[in-house]
């Protein structure tokens, strides 16, 4: 086989690998940020509520809370338009209110979310890592 042969066959493979690896990483960064955006949604929906509790001692914990939201959506907006983003955390938002018995009782919240996004939000790459390789 000759040298041009070679780099043409080169090229092409290349050019196969750097799409495939370009939906790939789509597929990623869509699911990636599908919990990226559940976490946001988390953190807002539950600085509201304290938010709205006559309980100074709890406001540090609903700063924390709203801070953590708004990384959330810095986050996300490294993978998707604000106006996707937006959207989507809107629509997130109203699906995790409608899972509550009622805007008061954030256990059920707490139980699905709490953990999963104090871990995504200390390390949001090694998260990306895994929506990389699962969507390979």
């Amino acid at each position: 086989m000759g040298l041009t042969k070679k780099c043409s066959t080169l090229m092409i493979t290349s050019a196969l690998l750097v799409s495939y690896n370009a939906s790939a990483a789509s597929d990623a960064e869509v699911a990636f940020n599908k919990e990226v955006l559940e976490c946001a949604a988390y953190y807002q929906i539950a600085s509201d509520a304290i938010g709205k509790m006559n309980a100074p001692q709890m406001q540090a914990v609903g700063e924390r809370l709203k801070k953590s939201g708004q990384d959330a959506v810095t986050i996300a907006k490294k993978y998707q338009s604000e106006a996707e983003v937006n959207s989507l955390l809107e629509q997130t938002i109203a699906k995790q209110e409608a899972q509550l018995p009622d805007n008061k009782n954030l256990g059920v919240l707490m139980r699905r979310y709490k953990e999963p996004c104090q871990s995504l939000l200390a390390n949001p790459q090694q998260r990306m890592d895994y929506w990389i390789m699962a969507t390979m």
